[in-house]
């Protein structure tokens, strides 16, 4: 005959079996439903939850059958204990992937590769910082639920909090910079002085908003760098943002000629070159004479792009074009250095030098 061991086995085992494919089962069926619905952000969703929602619904099934079990005091340890602290991983683990498919099913009708993404850019800013302080508050719950499942530290944990007062200060100046942090990301969340993918200039370096966490931001830096900064940085220092209010951008030239030059004409150049290309979103074309210094006049070309790495090669084409238009047609006028030289005056009672001859 088998014994309790056997039967004990045979029992989970049956259980587990139950519990994992009848989940997996009604899963794959409410799929195919909502597969002839077309669907993309439920199946989504069901595609991240699968897992957790498998194991959980499988655990449910050993709660249920355990009663069949006969355990006896064979097991070293609490096996009542063991299934809670699963139930807090599973439940926990399901929670925090249906936080981010919530998310991800937000951000679907906001897309950042848009020209005016600008309601996406702040869409996907809260949602992403909040979706991070959410998931942090759902791990410190669990953790402390699972810890306080522990009859040792429950009893340490209610003691500690009879007489919290030493301990809280402690604990509150360790705590006191990273709840700042936390803070200072839930302010940019609500206020957004940056948002992803904002042009920022920072630590004079130029480049994009690529990542908000609770703690820190990620620049992406034009030349592909990463510069990582505390986001308490964004609340207590000044920095630029080239885009918080829309992505249009104005791009300056500097041309320097000779003062002779006749500037009419390179605004001619300005405007066939502008509308040669499809870099220029056709707003603003305008060629000034910002300065005249000693020896040249300074030239300044202001044009318009859809956005700030589009203003950069619209930029560096105008430069070029407007080099190559001086060389070619007004060589003559490029910067040049004047030195007058002063009439020699000649003195009739000036003694000729040794070897000259006297007339």
């Amino acid at each position: 005959m088998f014994d309790n061991n056997y039967l004990n086995a045979l029992v989970l085992l049956a259980g587990l079996v139950v519990g994992f494919f009848g989940a997996h089962l009604v899963i794959r069926l409410v799929k195919r439903r909502l597969n002839e619905k077309k669907d993309a952000g439920w199946i989504q969703t069901l595609t991240r939850i699968t897992r957790p929602l498998t194991f959980l619904a499988a655990l449910l099934v050993l709660l249920s059958v355990q009663p069949l079990m006969d355990m006896g005091k064979k097991l070293p340890f609490d096996l009542q204990h063991v299934y809670t602290l699963l139930t807090i991983f599973l439940v926990t683990w399901l929670i925090i992937n249906a936080i981010r498919s919530i998310r991800s099913i937000l951000l679907r009708r906001y897309n950042l590769d848009t020209k005016d993404n600008l309601k996406a850019r702040k869409m996907h800013t809260q949602l992403r910082v909040f979706e991070r302080l959410l998931i942090a508050i759902v791990l410190v719950i669990a953790i402390g639920i699972a810890l306080m499942s522990f009859d040792k530290i429950h009893k340490l944990g209610v003691s500690l909090l009879a007489s919290a007062g030493i301990a809280g200060i402690i604990i509150g100046f360790a705590a006191q910079k990273s709840i700042g942090l936390i803070l200072a990301g839930f302010q940019i969340a609500i206020t957004q002085p940056i948002r992803l993918e904002d042009v920022v200039i920072v630590e004079n370096e130029w480049g994009w908003i690529e990542e908000i966490t609770l703690t820190y931001v990620v620049v992406r830096i034009w030349d592909k760098r990463r510069l990582i900064l505390p986001i308490s940085y964004f609340i207590e220092k000044p920095f630029q943002n080239w885009t918080r209010t829309t992505a249009e951008i104005l791009g300056t030239v500097f041309i320097y000629v000779d003062y002779r030059f006749p500037v009419d004409k390179m605004r001619e150049a300005l405007t066939e070159i502008l509308n040669d290309t499809d870099l220029w979103d056709g707003q603003v074309n305008v060629l000034q004479v910002t300065d005249a210094k000693e020896h040249t006049l300074e030239l300044r070309a202001l044009v318009s792009a859809s956005d700030s790495p589009t203003a950069w090669d619209l930029r560096v084409l105008v430069r070029e074009k407007l080099v190559e238009f001086v060389q070619k047609n007004y060589p003559e006028y490029l910067p040049q250095t004047r030195v007058l030289f002063p009439e020699q005056k000649i003195n009739p009672e000036k003694e000729p030098e040794a070897g000259e001859e006297k007339s």
